[in-house]
């Protein structure tokens, strides 16, 4: 509105539309609330006026549906339903669905507000702001037309029986049309502002899209552990049994070659083909261990503890299995904290303790080196964080210099699988 050019775009007629319809639908909303009201009270003494004021509670609906397909006028975000889709098919599913919901109470309310309030103040600044100005334009026309040249009246209220005052005020009417463009502005502005904080909030739809966000990127973590674990199901079944026949293939051919060049080169192609099978293996591991897959996340981080070069206590009871997304989360979470032990800690043991209790997984990772890591600096940890948060999890650490270094990692989460100790003293 502040731009020069408002005045000749169309949002003085789009404010225009807004309001003169909004006028409309306000009469046609209070006809039938009235109407509703009254003739359901009427024989709701005889039981035949009850569904009609189940009619009146969702009268609501329909208005809204209207009010939010009104805002297009002048408001271009759109506006979405707010109303959840019913949990099944048929008339009473629908009813049952709409009268539980909020938001059809206070469409409701709105509805009354709208019948019985903001219809009015829509038709009084369009008649003042539109129809007062384009009337006191007219009054010339009106002088030679109506008035036979001789006079005529401005807005019912003053005579005017001059050429140069007809003109005069016309002139005035201009102006004032020119100023009532911006109010109609500014009030379509306020209205459509009131309308979408009633019934079609900015932030409740904000809220519906930070919540599919959410839901999209824990689908996201689950597609990707999934291809995680095809990934390595290929190369356990594929890859690493074509390489466990070579290697066999080769150890035979080695021991049956006589002495000479030959068993040299077979024996340097044996050596090479288990370097190539142990760092496949390694790889494997790497993308989604086998022993996770297979054993569950107690398993898991007692095999991580036995390969890691600084020796790791653990002490890890828990109940049973957890969601797939939860147990790879939490074990790179320990094998990067135990990596990260290895190269910058110089520490001499660490531990890996936690459990499961109040419906989270919880795990701490200590190990009495140097201190002053961080999350930086290329530990790695930044990353998981953010594929803990994924997962409503957090992730924090305290590494004072001197030591000694706490990782923690909590997950809400819940039992899905128990184990055979749990069953027993279950």
């Amino acid at each position: 509105m502040s731009r020069p050019g408002f005045l000749l775009s169309a949002w003085p007629w789009r404010s225009v539309g807004y309001l003169l319809t909004g006028a409309v639908t306000g009469v046609l909303a209070l006809v039938g609330l009235v109407t509703l009201a009254a003739v359901g009270g009427a024989l709701a003494i005889v039981l035949v006026g009850l569904p009609l004021l189940v009619v009146l509670a969702l009268a609501g609906l329909p208005v809204a549906w209207v009010e939010r397909r009104r805002l297009g006028l002048v408001d271009l975000d759109p506006a979405p339903d707010p109303h959840q889709a019913p949990a099944a098919e048929g008339l009473m599913s629908w009813l049952t669905t709409r009268l539980k919901e909020q938001v059809t109470w206070r469409e409701l309310a709105y509805t009354v507000l709208f019948a019985g309030l903001l219809w009015p103040l829509d038709a009084l600044v369009f008649t003042v702001a539109l129809l007062f100005p384009v009337s006191m334009a007219a009054t010339p026309l009106l002088m030679a037309t109506i008035g036979e040249g001789r006079e005529t009246k401005v807005l019912k209220q003053w005579t005017v029986t001059t050429w140069p005052t007809a003109f005069g005020v016309a002139v005035l009417g201009v102006l004032l049309l020119a100023l009532g463009a911006y109010v109609l502005g500014v009030a379509a502005g306020a209205r459509a502002e009131l309308t979408r904080l009633l019934i079609a909030d900015r932030d409740g739809d904000l809220g519906a899209r930070v919540v599919e966000l959410s839901r999209s990127r824990v689908r996201l973590v689950d597609a990707f552990e999934a291809e995680r674990r095809r990934i390595e199901r290929d190369l356990h079944d594929g890859a690493q049994q074509r390489l466990v026949a070579l290697t066999m293939t080769l150890g035979l051919a080695r021991l049956d070659a006589p002495p000479g060049p030959l068993a040299d080169q077979l024996a340097k192609a044996h050596e090479e083909a288990g370097k190539a099978l142990a760092e496949l293996r390694e790889l494997i591991h790497g993308i989604h261990p086998k022993v996770l897959a297979d054993y569950g996340l107690g398993a898991a981080v007692a095999d991580a503890a036995d390969r890691s070069v600084v020796p790791v206590d653990v002490d890890l009871p828990l109940p049973g299995r957890f969601e797939q997304a939860v147990e790879a989360a939490a074990y790179f979470v320990v094998c990067e904290a135990l990596a990260n032990i290895a190269k910058h800690s110089g520490a001499d043991r660490a531990q890996v303790s936690g459990g499961y209790t109040g419906g989270r997984l919880v795990l701490e990772v200590r190990d009495d080196g140097r201190g002053g890591a961080g999350a930086s600096a290329g530990s790695g940890l930044t990353g998981l964080a953010d594929r803990v948060s994924v997962l409503d999890g957090r992730l924090s650490m305290s590494s004072p210099p001197g030591g000694p270094t706490l990782l923690r990692v909590e997950f809400p989460c819940e039992v899905t699988e128990l184990s055979e100790a749990a069953d027993r003293f279950a």
